[in-house]
């Protein structure tokens, strides 16, 4: 119903019960002459006077009295459904529509959520992590993460940290197979490839050269589509692979990854949280938002510093390599 026709309405069902036009104009914020306007309007729509008018008092034609019985429970109705929508929109309860990447991502989102949920249990999320990028509005996402920024028209993107991809390999693989000493060292040594799970196509790995990140073929002795078993198989010894800081960052600080050839590790990507407008966002969602920045913005738990990859790797090198 267009809103021009609900205010008419409105209008005329507060007229209706108050017995006047100026009341009704005041009970609703309107002035007299837009409330005379809006009866007038919805009396030429219908066909039919609703009102007797006298210079003291209003009162229902029969036509006037059959249309409030017969519209009186749907606006009500109505009125009930707008009130019930405001209400919930400044609680931190309801539905939540969270959507992002599927690789990588859990161990950046769990924590994430497990807090939120501590926080509000009223709250009810439900999450969807896929690498294909959907339909902002068609999916119906409230909060969404992504890999770079959004294209999306009228979305609002903020950026959380940068997204590092390491070239490692497990101390066990050093031993046995020895580390590239270059990036054309790479073609003598096993590696892993990741295949995108929405094109099927094995991605080359990204690197460093100077100030531009360009791509590095490899031949892959593994390929994978899933970087949480990809990065399985680095940690047992069985290739290099070119790992994100989110898979990769804890196993090189506690030494069970070695980064190798780090000053071409590729950091010109970044993580991105994106919602719509936040003046008609619900409370849920705002929380969870204002949650998400204040934990992951500039988060260190998954980025190392150049200084934290040089040492690492240096230390890693001396240790396991094969005398």
């Amino acid at each position: 119903m267009p809103i021009n026709e609900l205010r008419s309405i409105a209008t005329f069902a507060k007229t209706a019960e108050l017995g006047s036009l100026r009341r009704a104009a005041a009970a609703q914020g309107m002035s007299p002459q837009a409330a005379s306007q809006a009866l007038a309007q919805l009396e030429q729509h219908l066909g039919v006077r609703l009102f007797h008018r006298t210079t003291r008092s209003m009162s229902l034609t029969d036509e006037g009295r059959q249309f409030l019985e017969a519209s009186l429970p749907s606006l009500t109705g109505m009125q009930q459904a707008l009130e019930m929508v405001r209400q919930s929109k400044g609680g931190i309860a309801g539905p939540m529509r969270i959507v992002g990447p599927r690789t990588t991502f859990v161990p950046v989102l769990w924590p994430l959520l497990d807090e939120f949920c501590g926080l509000y249990p009223d709250v009810l999320p439900d999450v969807s992590l896929d690498d294909r990028i959907g339909n902002w509005v068609e999916d119906r996402v409230d909060v969404g993460f992504r890999i770079g920024r959004s294209a999306a028209e009228g979305v609002v993107a903020r950026r959380l940290f940068p997204l590092q991809l390491i070239i490692c390999a497990s101390p066990a693989y050093l031993a046995k197979h020895g580390a590239p000493n270059n990036l054309g060292a790479l073609a003598g040594h096993r590696c892993s490839a990741f295949r995108s799970p929405g094109t099927g196509k094995t991605i080359p790995w990204r690197v460093k050269i100077a100030d531009d990140v360009v791509e590095q073929q490899v031949v892959p002795a593994l390929c994978f589509n899933d970087e949480v078993m990809e990065t399985e198989a680095v940690l047992d010894g069985h290739v290099l692979a070119s790992l994100t800081g989110i898979a990769a960052a804890a196993h090189i600080r506690a030494g069970r990854l070695v980064p190798l050839l780090t000053k071409h590790v590729a950091d010109s990507s970044s993580v991105f949280v994106y919602y719509g407008s936040r003046t008609a966002q619900p409370a849920r969602v705002r929380a969870f938002i204002d949650l998400a920045v204040a934990r992951l913005g500039n988060n260190t738990q998954f980025v190392l510093t150049a200084k934290e990859l040089a040492a690492a790797e240096a230390k890693g090198r001396k240790a396991h390599l094969p005398g």
